[in-house]
């Protein structure tokens, strides 16, 4: 480019270079802008640049028996020469067998390896000089010149000029200065490129996070005393601080969603993202560009770069709900992702390297999956480190009046309702159903008796649960009296408006009465006659304390009076 003898226009036009690259952003753009540049001048057959990277091809690559040190090699990244015709090859190519280099290897390695330029003044003069001087003769190339590009005293690359004269007495220093510029573009580049991908997981991680908050204000804590729940508890304890991928297995609605977030608070990661994506809401064929993301036009719709979750997660915890759902076809990506961390974007070559910790959850079989042929069992073993297991709902019953307690008061803040009376009776009623969708159908229906409450009366909205062994002793908060089952031999249910319906049966005021007599004297007893205050009937019914006692004068109900004493058997002195 800048080799020729004439240079006052050689000079100028090189400032205008230097300004036109100094303003592109991307690392790749960049350089090949560079070798297209280079290349532009008559007498350059071959411009070409390799960066230092790390290794990626070792098993593969054809120099790798010469390579010392497989952390790091030359690769060639952009490669420009005179336009292709009959006999000449495509040197736009950058795969072939110069695409990978060791450093220290060859003269381009060696320049890459020492920091120290390599220069033939023309191959004709030593043809032994060059390994493929045959290929090179009959390209007309006769001379090279090869700079390190360097900032400061890292260095970056080489940059290699072949020329189709002896190269000439400036070119190393024109060269040497250009490759110092273009040192200084490419670190540019690279912190732009930096800043853009920065922008864009922050973006990500903006959208993730929101709909993270919306869904932890919905769910709420890890509330249980149960043993299994304090059991559960200790093994978030045990691996939260470490980087142990979790699998969390569960029932639909039993919350692995809040122990996964425990999981990550407890962590060593939890200043940084955590990003949840629910694998079975994902299209099928978006998959590789939601998790891996992509780049511009790699498909119809592609209008631009595209960070994926791996990405967006960087540093922090990655959390795939539902990880059963992940088609077959594409679970050994996932697998690879897993394993050696590496991954590559949709339409892109450049292979990534992410920093994640993974926790998976599930309500599937995956053992079974496996055995069904439907999920891999390396990816199976890969996910099934450490398993944490969510125990449902009808297995930890003493927790459901702290669940049901815990969403009532948070229904009502968010939902700015007045907060109504939660009575032991309602308890009681709660515990007597088997909850088949968990916490989750408790918070729903919990959530629509508080929107229903009248009076500040609660009115759960249930299936019939069993009775208990007798009717009298099972006294039902005032608003719940539908959910009451029929007596032992009544027959299915309908309402009437005559009375309350027990199955087809119609309670007339008479029995209705006696009912509700029966139900408060019931409560009394059990609560051993105690009106007011905590564990007092009152509370049980869910009424005030005046209006209880209201109704028992109403009803002539009295406590028994207490037994007389036992007579003392007197004793002579």
């Amino acid at each position: 480019m800048f080799l020729m003898s004439d240079y006052k226009p050689e000079f100028d036009s090189f400032k205008d270079r230097l300004i036109e690259l100094a303003q592109i952003r991307q690392v790749g753009r960049l350089l090949e802008r560079v070798v297209s540049l280079l290349a532009e001048r008559p007498h350059v057959s071959l411009a070409r640049i390799w960066l230092v990277r790390p290794g990626d091809h070792c098993a593969t690559c054809d120099m790798a028996p010469r390579c010392s040190a497989r952390d790091a090699c030359l690769q060639l990244v952009a490669s420009a020469g005179l336009r292709r015709t009959e006999g000449r090859p495509d040197w736009s190519r950058v795969d072939g067998d110069y695409s990978r280099i060791p450093l220290g290897v060859g003269k381009v390695g060696r320049v890459g390896a020492t920091g120290e330029a390599i220069v033939v003044k023309d191959f004709a003069g030593d043809p032994a000089f060059l390994v493929r001087y045959r290929w090179a003769a009959h390209q007309q190339i006769r001379g090279l010149n090869v700079q390190p590009i360097k900032f400061g005293d890292e260095i970056l690359g080489v940059i290699a000029v072949f020329t189709s004269i002896p190269t000439p007495d400036e070119g190393p220093a024109w060269l040497r200065i250009f490759a110092d510029e273009i040192a200084g573009a490419i670190v540019n580049a690279r912190a732009f490129e930096e800043i853009e991908r920065l922008r864009a997981q922050l973006e990500l991680q903006n959208l993730y996070l929101q709909e993270e908050v919306r869904e932890a204000k919905a769910l709420g804590d890890i509330i249980g005393q149960h043993p299994s729940m304090q059991r559960l508890l200790r093994q978030i304890q045990m691996v939260a601080p470490t980087d142990a991928t979790v699998l969390i297995l569960g029932e639909s609605g039993t919350g692995k969603e809040l122990v996964a977030r425990e999981l990550y608070r407890q962590s060593r990661r939890s200043d940084r993202p955590l990003i949840r994506v629910n694998c079975a809401s994902v299209p099928r064929d978006l998959y590789e560009s939601e998790f891996f993301g992509h780049v511009k036009g790699a498909f119809t719709g592609a209008i631009r770069d595209r960070a994926g979750r791996f990405e967006a997660a960087d540093g922090g915890t990655l959390f795939l709900d539902e990880v059963g759902e992940i088609p077959l076809a594409l679970q050994s990506k996932f697998l690879r992702v897993l394993q050696e961390k590496q991954y590559e974007r949709v339409g892109e070559d450049k292979t990534r390297t992410v920093d994640v910790r993974i926790i998976a959850a599930t309500n599937r079989n995956l053992k079974q999956a496996v055995a069904d042929g439907a999920f891999r069992e390396d990816l199976y073993y890969r996910l099934n480190v450490f398993p944490i297991e969510v125990p449902p709902l009808r297995e930890r019953k003493e927790d459901i009046p702290l669940l049901a307690a815990h969403f009532l008061a948070q229904a009502a803040r968010r939902l700015r309702l007045p907060l109504p009376r939660f009575t032991e009776a309602q308890a009681e009623l709660l515990k007597r159903y088997d909850w088949p969708g968990n916490v989750r159908e408790l918070q729903n229906a919990t959530e629509r008796a508080l929107i229903l409450a009248q009076n500040g009366l609660l009115r759960y909205n249930l299936p019939l649960v069993e009775p208990p062994a007798a009717l009298s002793n099972w006294p039902v908060p005032p608003g719940n009296e539908g959910l009451r089952p029929p007596p032992a031999g009544a027959e299915g249910g309908a309402a009437g408006s005559g009375g309350a319906a027990l199955g087809n049966r119609l309670l007339s005021e008479d029995e209705l009465r006696q009912l509700e007599r029966e139900n408060t004297r019931a409560a009394l007893e059990r609560c051993g006659w105690k009106v007011h205050g905590p564990g007092g009937a009152a509370k049980l019914l869910g009424v005030k304390p005046t209006t209880l006692i209201s109704r028992m004068k109403k009803m002539g109900i009295k406590r028994p009076p207490a037994p007389p004493p036992a007579s003392i058997p007197r004793i002579n002195a």
